[in-house]
């Protein structure tokens, strides 16, 4: 083969037309109509604007359109607004470099509009304050020259029209009507949940989607818009987050964990005051709540965390829906932290949607509520108002927990002294009925008393040392090489549970003692999964989680079972233990403990309402 012949195989390296350059950026940022309206409502709000009004049709393919009362632009400035990395977001050095760390703005890449105009037909119309309106139109690339154009009041109004008319290949990879006008209104909620001090209107087809008002500042007006976005019931169920550490700070609301989800599609996470898609947020959020809910169920929250600019990449996707943390241990830390501690805070709430739940099915005679757990076989010997303690015990075959002899007082308390009232009566040797002072609340005592006998186990081990038990003869667990390893770094942490490993030699460990709150419970298959998170994972709370979920088994075979019958001293007694343990609203598994009607729910029962 000749030279000239392997050269027409290999061409030579060559500059791409500036409509090519465009369309591929397009392809990065803009890959459907909810990219965007995200561009152009983030663009408005760098503008300054406090109103912003979003228009589309037809999911978006045939107009978008985003109206803004911010500072808008003059003749001289939309030209440039169209050209590829000209931006007002950042600015230069004396020496004429450009800082990309510090970066204070929702965009700053300077790509959105030029990457829109390269694949459908663009207008922007806008006027600055004491000036005149100017229009300027690019068509697939072609920009037109700038002429004036009416515009009441100040801001910017952009139109997009045939987006991807340009790149006809696009529109086979989207989705239907429906499916694309829900993602433009996600994304203008995501935006406007960071923003409630902005009114936000979505228009769809001509018919008004949604209208939120500017909230006042403060952590009532962001609630509100938050339940204006995500419905009443979050608002009624939230509980505020507030940390501050190291110059970052977490704010926002989550939801109690009875009020829960199948799927985790309500949880939103925002840094800097951009909606982000973080893989450690969302595992943070994961493990806070791990030891209130299955591993089915998910909480609905919104969470805010600020930090200086230096310590978050935000120019890491050109989507910029993805970060990187200089700290990234800090910043889980933060969010388990924050979560737990507000969670622990809402004491014994319990959802209000699990009483409307109730009531639902007491009306339609369809049940509404999650069954309760399998009841455990083996039964409880006793049942004690002040603690429940660990027994010496002489081999791990002896393990349990046993109870103090009953000793309890016979007070003659009123319904209004206790949030939980007086317990009035027992079901089916199963619920406890208690009487409030406007109301009634209903107790499964069994997945109650689970949580108490949980969380005395959970705080027995704190700040002291554990009781260990020692085997009589030592188990030896076969791991991989790598996991043993990761295991063996990690045992002066297990030591401080309770559990003392050893090297075995050949990827082996040998388990010498075990936590005595634990009782009977499979030691290999413990310290295999602790070795499969640690590998997975890489975090601390990985070996909390793991402890906490055997603790909360453990606390299932040892609580009081449903089917006993209890004297109205331990009625009350259980009912006392629930008002002063943090979150005995829900069981381990994150159901309900109790149902509470108020006296109005009863009456509308019997149509006295």
């Amino acid at each position: 083969m000749s030279p000239t012949e392997r050269a027409s195989l290999h061409p030579r390296i060559r500059r791409l037309p500036a409509g090519a350059v465009n369309r591929i950026a397009a392809g990065e940022v803009i890959e459907r109509p909810a990219a965007a309206v995200k561009e152009l409502v983030e663009n408005a709000l760098d503008a300054g604007a406090t109103r912003i009004a979003v228009e589309i049709e037809e999911g978006g393919r045939k107009l978008i359109a985003v109206t803004d009362d911010g500072c808008g632009m003059g003749p001289e400035e939309l030209p440039l607004a169209l050209e590829r990395h000209a931006t007002s977001k950042l600015n230069a050095t004396g020496d004429g470099e450009v800082d990309l760390l510090t970066i204070d703005t929702m965009g700053f890449r300077g790509e959105a509009l030029p990457s829109i105009g390269a694949v459908a037909r663009l207008t922007i119309t806008s006027r600055v304050e004491g000036g005149e309106g100017w229009q300027l139109s690019v068509k697939a690339g072609v920009m037109a020259e700038p002429c004036p154009a009416p515009f009441a009041g100040t801001g910017t109004r952009v139109e997009v029209a045939d987006l991807f008319f340009a790149t006809p290949a696009r529109l086979k990879f989207m989705k239907g009507e429906r499916a694309e006008g829900s993602a433009c209104a996600d994304a203008v909620k995501r935006l406007a949940m960071a923003r409630p001090d902005v009114a936000f209107t979505l228009t769809v087809d001509g018919r008004q989607r949604f209208a939120y008002r500017a909230e006042p500042p403060g952590p009532e007006g962001h609630l509100a818009r938050l339940s204006a976005i995500m419905g009443r019931d979050f608002g009624e169920n939230a509980v505020p987050v507030a940390l501050e550490r190291e110059g970052m700070t977490l704010s926002g609301f989550a939801g109690v964990p009875t009020f829960n989800r199948g799927l985790p599609d309500k949880q939103y996470l925002f840094v800097r005051g951009r909606p982000v898609r973080d893989k450690l947020m969302v595992g943070a959020v994961r493990g806070a709540y791990a030891d209130f809910l299955a591993r089915d169920r998910h909480p609905l929250l919104c969470l805010f965390l600020d930090m200086p600019s230096d310590l978050v990449d935000v120019n890491v996707h050109p989507a910029k829906t993805e970060v990187r943390f200089r700290d990234a241990a800090l910043v889980r830390g933060m969010i388990v932290s924050g979560l737990r501690t507000a969670i622990a805070e809402a004491g014994h709430k319990a959802s209000t949607t699990v009483a409307a739940q109730a009531m639902r099915a007491a009306q339609t005679g369809r049940p509404q509520v999650a069954p309760p757990e399998p009841r455990p076989s083996n039964p409880f010997l006793g049942f004690s108002e002040r603690q429940t303690r660990l027994a010496p015990v002489s081999a791990p075959s002896a393990r349990r927990y046993e109870p103090e002899p009953d000793a309890y007082p016979a007070p003659v308390p009123q319904p209004e002294d206790y949030p939980l009232g007086t317990a009035m009566a027992q079901l089916h040797d199963t619920y406890i009925v208690a009487q409030t002072s406007d109301g009634l609340v209903i107790v499964d005592q069994h997945a109650a008393h689970e949580r108490l006998v949980y969380e005395r186990i959970k705080q027995a081990g704190e700040g002291r040392e554990p009781q260990r038990q020692a085997l009589l003869v030592p188990e030896v667990v076969e791991l991989a090489e790598d996991e043993a390893t990761l295991v063996l770094e990690r045992k002066d942490e297990l030591s401080a549970y309770g559990l003392v490993i050893e090297d075995f030699g050949g990827g082996a460990v040998l388990v010498r003692e075990v936590p005595a709150v634990l009782g009977e419970f499979d030691i290999k298959g413990l310290v295999k999964n602790i070795a499969c998170d640690l590998a997975g994972l890489g975090q601390d709370t990985a070996l909390k989680d793991m402890i906490a979920e055997t603790l909360g088994n453990h606390a299932c075979r040892n609580s009081v079972r449903a089917g006993r019958r209890l004297t109205t001293e331990e009625m009350n007694a259980l009912l006392r233990q629930m008002e002063a343990t943090p979150h005995s609203g829900q069981c381990n598994h994150g159901r309900p403990t109790y149902v509470e009607l108020k006296l109005k729910d009863v009456e509308r029962l019997f149509g006295r309402r």
